[in-house]
């Protein structure tokens, strides 16, 4: 509430008179699903939405309901033990989105920009896929088990071949003579074997050492790193915000009203059987980062480990506080991890931790502060830019240009894949051409990619759906600035003017959404003005509203460092350039943080 007063003055100052009657509708109203006149028919995508997550997926409604449900409770817990329950929360929620096998989620090509945990070992499956994007995070994952081979073991494939024919009875009787046994007269057949091949995510191997990796642990791990990021935006190390996730990813549930958490992970001491502990010195001074060999003997089980005893041991908890208060005032993983004392001690302390009885925890909770999702299902229309929307992070995302050969050819390359997904994007909004969400994300695509002319048609189109649809505003205003700044000299003032006319309406139709918040400051920015005190309150409340996102925070830290407000700039760069996890933003934030030392 805060920056309230700041933002009814931004859509009062550059609200036109003529234009009280826009944002009538709703920006969260249904889209219109009609496409090329025929009503728009059910799709088997499904979501779940809570008070703090709306889940997407493909799989069946119990599953979804399940694991939506669990993730607001993990909130609840979260909120209780970290001391943020029923403090106000003004923040976007997470949009989750699980998709089938391995193979379709590989598909969509998901690269991480802002999300790299680890290094683990590489037998243990890939990271799933989290962005902080500055209009509200976004996580993707297979909602399909997997498992992680720790000791390969001899496939059933290579020899049952081998071994059908060695056991099968010669075809020696004469034309016509049945077998002793029904079927012994033939090998099976091929499709028998083929079952068992490496494809098959049940194939048999023999001597095999595994362990399970639940698919809503991944996703339980995910939403407890978001919410650490998101509810307590500082400088993390990494090693401690992986294994945050991991100490959560064993949540289990009992009826309506018992949870439970801090159990070892399916499997644990199998992997602490199989992979020699690494050195916790190593760990908490950051040194295992700069280390090539530390992903074959750290896993997130290790991490676990590691902060589960940190977190359950009276003495070490105020210590490990104190650690993460130095790095989150900007001190180095060296320094921060004086306040362990003796890190020989912590390693032996580790080790013998191992042998133990691990503590967990239990708790009961009214059934009320956790409840049910509201379950819908997608029309085909929505469901045909669900991966869309997730794609958009990674294919958009284009390397600077650079002197360097190498460098320069993987730019040209990002540019022609960005342009091929494009293609395809603008194709396929053109078969729902009435369908509001088509257009929105052909919008935010054209407009993401520089070319302003086709964005402002493709958010003109979802007007004429969805008259006062906030993000369609949004995203016009973006686009008529972006035309204003290419425009002649004598233009470009009229033109900037009425961009932001545009920008107060999009505030004014959603006033929590940070993208009118934003471009409103953009437009001053990349024009080389100074932006007025209200674009920078702006600046401030998109902040408070994607925490976790690094680009906002930027932002503010370079508006801040313009305004002499030293202090404050540092706040907002540190998560930025000391985060857990290298980002396309981390890079300024640190040359931005030398230069106010400076």
């Amino acid at each position: 509430m805060r920056y309230a007063h700041a933002i009814l003055i931004l859509a009062a100052v550059m609200a036109p008179g003529n234009a009280a009657a826009q944002g009538e509708n709703p920006p969260g109203q249904d889209a219109t699903i009609l496409v090329q006149g025929q009503r728009d028919r059910a799709s088997n995508w499904l979501q779940a939405e809570t008070d703090h997550v709306v889940v997407i997926s493909n799989g069946g409604e119990k599953e979804l309901a399940h694991i939506a449900h669990d993730l607001e409770r993990l909130h609840f817990l979260l909120s209780v033990l970290l001391g943020r329950i029923d403090k106000p929360d003004g923040t976007r929620k997470l949009r989750v989105t699980l998709v089938g096998d391995g193979a379709e989620f590989d598909a969509m090509a998901l690269r991480n920009l802002r999300y790299s945990p680890g290094p683990y070992s590489r037998a243990f499956p890939g990271p799933a896929y989290y962005d902080p994007r500055e209009d509200g995070a976004v996580f993707a994952a297979s909602r399909f088990d997997q498992k992680a081979v720790i000791e390969q073991g001899q496939d059933l494939a290579g020899i049952l071949p081998d071994l059908v024919r060695a056991t099968t009875p010669a075809a020696t009787e004469a034309p016509g003579a049945a077998a002793a046994n029904p079927g012994a007269g033939s090998t099976l057949p091929a499709s028998a074997i083929a079952r068992f091949g490496r494809d098959d995510p049940f194939a048999i191997a023999v001597n095999e050492r595994a362990v399970p990796i639940s698919a809503e642990g991944r996703i339980l791990a995910g939403y407890a790193r978001h919410f650490l990021l998101t509810y307590f935006p500082h400088a993390y190390p990494r090693w401690y915000v992986d294994g945050f996730g991991e100490l959560f990813a064993t949540l289990a549930t009992q009826g309506d009203g018992r949870m439970e958490y801090g159990r070892a992970p399916q499997g644990y001491r199998k992997v602490l059987d199989r992979y020699r502990r690494y050195p916790a010195a190593d760990i908490v001074t950051g040194r295992y980062l700069a280390d090539r060999d530390a992903g074959e003997r750290w896993t997130p089980f290790h991490a676990w480990a590691l902060t589960h005893l940190l977190f359950f041991s009276n003495e070490r908890k105020g210590q490990l506080r104190a650690y993460l208060a130095t790095i989150a005032a900007g001190g180095s993983m060296e320094k921060a991890a004086a306040a362990f004392g003796d890190l020989g001690k912590l390693q032996d302390e580790l080790v013998a931790y191992d042998r133990g009885k691990l503590p967990f925890e239990q708790m009961s909770y009214p059934a009320e502060r956790a409840a049910e999702p509201i379950v819908r299902r997608l029309s085909e229309g929505e469901a045909a830019f669900v991966k869309g929307r997730l794609e958009l992070g990674a294919r958009l995302a284009i390397p600077p240009a650079s002197a360097d050969p190498k460098a320069d050819r993987q730019r040209t390359a990002a540019i022609a894949r960005r342009e091929d997904w494009l293609k395809d994007l603008r194709r396929d909004a053109a078969r729902y051409s009435a369908n509001r969400d088509a257009q929105l994300l052909l919008a935010e695509a054209e407009c993401r990619s520089g070319n302003m002319p086709e964005c402002a048609a493709a958010s003109a189109r979802v007007l004429a759906i969805a008259p006062g649809n906030g993000d369609a505003l949004a995203w016009q205003g973006i686009a008529q600035a972006g035309i204003a700044l290419a425009a002649p000299a004598n233009e470009r003032a009229g033109r900037l003017k009425a961009a932001r006319i545009t920008i107060a309406r999009a505030n004014r139709a959603d006033s929590e959404s940070p993208l009118p918040l934003l471009a409103y400051y953009r437009s001053f920015a990349a024009a080389g003005e100074t932006a007025p005190d209200v674009a920078v309150e702006g600046l401030m409340k998109a902040v408070d509203t994607v925490p976790a996102a690094p680009g906002p925070r930027l932002l503010l830290g370079e508006a801040l460092a313009k305004r002499g407000n030293t202090a404050a700039a540092r706040n907002a760069l540190i998560p930025v350039a000391n985060g857990p996890y290298e980002t396309p933003e981390a890079a300024p934030a640190r040359t931005l943080l030398s230069g106010l030392a400076q």
